[in-house]
């Protein structure tokens, strides 16, 4: 009702729809619907703008849906397939499926086949792998099997070209527990942590993708901390970023990255998000992460 006839109340657009969750803001967008045969994204769209627009179109959308067009936008837009790590790392098996249920559903082509198309060589293979992974989600882990598959990384970080394929089958295959032990393994033999091992050089792609992907599978609240850190720390605010990590977690873990944000920068997220935004969109923000001021 607040973008209906009278011009735009963003105000009553940041305290509604700021505080609904997913099935009460479904049920807003079909009431809208119902009264005025309209669809309420594409309005909000038409009457929103800059970075207020995005986070607010963003959160709206199924979360499914939401991360079907954050993939498609990186691919189309920047070529940045961080996202398409970032999402396919660190959620569910069945969450991941239903990431790519909704990307089929909306681009009437399949994640995979897209990914197979844009990007090329070992990256192209990681990203397959990691968008197609159906990962075992239990807690038992093989120890012998954590150190030799250490040891084979190990030769791998030190050629990533003729070892590449050894690098995708166990980061897009094994269960996230038995990864955990394997990285462990890898700290226990040679004395640095893989993602370290993996910071040789910036320009690698591949080895890139390989640092956000065994982050976001090990480590999902530091992954995401860093990511609101550097967006908030960049000269200019990185907004796409910081909008994204808010509107994807606010319904899932903001919690935790909140607190993983103190506990790294001893100021609260929302603070440092109220510091580097301004307007409407600094509003929405503070809305999703709890802390209105």
């Amino acid at each position: 009702v607040c973008v209906a006839g009278w011009g735009t109340d963003e105000k009553a657009i940041v305290s509604v729809l700021g505080h609904r969750t997913a099935a009460q803001r479904k049920q807003i967008k079909q009431a809208f619907w119902d009264r005025y045969q309209e669809d309420l994204i594409k309005r909000l769209e038409s009457e929103l703008t800059g970075d207020f627009e995005k986070a607010v179109y963003r959160w709206m959308l199924d979360a499914d849906d939401r991360d079907a067009v954050l993939a498609n936008v990186a691919m189309r837009k920047s070529l940045d397939y961080h996202v398409i790590v970032e999402f396919s790392s660190v959620y569910s098996a069945d969450e991941l499926l239903n990431v790519r249920k909704a990307y089929h559903a909306r681009y009437k082509k399949s994640l995979e086949e897209d990914l197979a198309t844009n990007a090329s060589g070992n990256a192209r293979k990681l990203l397959v792998g990691l968008a197609t992974a159906y990962r075992y989600e239990g807690t038992e882990i093989n120890a012998a099997l954590a150190k030799k598959e250490a040891d084979i990384l190990h030769d791998a970080v030190k050629d990533s070209e003729s070892h590449g394929e050894e690098f995708i089958r166990i980061v897009t295959t094994r269960s996230k527990t038995q990864l955990l032990a394997t990285f462990n393994a890898y700290r226990q033999l040679y004395g640095n942590s893989i993602t370290k091992a993996l910071q040789t050089d910036p320009a690698d792609e591949f080895k890139t993708l390989l640092r956000t992907a065994i982050r976001g599978l090990t480590e999902p609240y530091k992954y995401y901390e860093k990511i609101l850190r550097n967006a908030i720390q960049k000269r200019g605010t990185d907004e796409d970023a910081l909008t994204r990590v808010i509107v994807t977690r606010a319904e899932k873990d903001l919690k935790h990255i909140k607190e993983e944000y103190y506990k790294r920068n001893s100021v609260s997220l929302s603070q440092a998000v109220a510091k580097e935004t301004s307007g409407d969109y600094k509003s929405f923000l503070l809305a999703l992460l709890g802390d209105e001021k």
